[in-house]
């Protein structure tokens, strides 16, 4: 199967990777805006060839959508509009609910199935592609009931290739779940990287102190603007819910400390380790 990526980073490259390893592509075509990560697309041999997005289509069976999501929902309708029976578009966006309304009464709309692979880096670029990035890692499909058949077969065939989890699930509940396991670390980590480099400039010599507990904890702080923005506009009320709550829990403990109740505190710390029920 000839498969087209349009956006050749990190989760576009590393498809480009495993499924030319899984035997899911025999030849990948890559599209991208950016003409540096073209040139590093095929240096890195992540691609076979680049082409226009009208070459991609025509030749591929398969296009993958791996660009952010404000770009996503300009593409997806013009490409639903020359889409042929033998096409199957699949975006990997990290949120669904606009994506799915834009192309709800679409006539081609049966081509396109909204996938999430909950897999990433913190790394950006074709350089940052890697081999297995995806293998144990869950893909979400949501509102399968409204792509055809064999599309969703196909894809269901690359999750299994991929050696991933696959869960199925509508865009409503997939967007407010991303809130809680994902775009709340992000917005969590920009904001605890915005504090520390605040206080650097103030004190000096913090990040000497930096060891494994603070750069697991900000890492997702080196991401890239250019996704996540567009992430939190696009799941405005969901990430603002969540961080209504995780504002008043940070409140909650600077209560505790100012009125000196380590009592409660810990109490608090100690409710909070349940999380290994959860995360093992």
């Amino acid at each position: 199967m000839v498969v087209a990526i349009i956006g050749v980073g990190l989760i576009g490259g590393s498809l480009a990777i495993s499924l030319k390893e899984k035997g899911m592509a025999s030849r990948v075509i890559g599209v991208d805006q950016q003409e540096q990560n073209i040139k590093k697309a095929l240096d890195l041999k992540l691609i076979d060839a680049a082409a226009t997005l009208d070459e991609a289509m025509q030749q591929a069976q398969l296009i993958i959508l791996a660009i952010p999501v404000d770009a996503l929902m300009q593409l997806l309708p013009a490409m639903l509009d020359k889409v042929q029976p033998q096409h199957v578009i699949m975006d990997v966006g990290s949120t669904k609910k606009k994506i799915l309304e834009l192309v709800a009464g679409h006539p081609n709309r049966g081509r396109f199935v909204a996938a999430h692979p909950m897999a990433g880096t913190e790394y950006s670029g074709p350089e940052a592609a890697i081999p297995n990035l995806f293998t144990n890692r869950t893909m979400v499909l949501c509102d399968v009931k409204n792509s055809d058949e064999d599309a969703l077969e196909i894809i269901e065939a690359l999750v299994d290739a991929l050696q991933m989890r696959l869960v199925y699930m509508n865009a409503e509940e997939h967007d407010l779940h991303t809130a809680y396991v994902s775009h709340i670390s992000h917005i969590t980590s920009f904001a605890l990287a915005l504090t520390v480099l605040k206080k650097e400039k103030e004190q000096g010599r913090i990040f000497e102190l930096a060891s494994g507990g603070f750069e697991s904890t900000v890492r997702l702080a080196k991401s890239s603007p250019d996704m996540w923005v567009p992430i939190f506009k696009h799941n405005r009320n969901n990430v603002l819910d969540v961080l209504d709550e995780h504002i008043h829990q940070l409140q909650q403990m600077k209560q505790l400390l100012e009125e000196e109740d380590y009592d409660a505190f810990y109490k608090l710390i100690q409710k909070s380790n349940k999380i290994r029920k959860i995360l093992k």
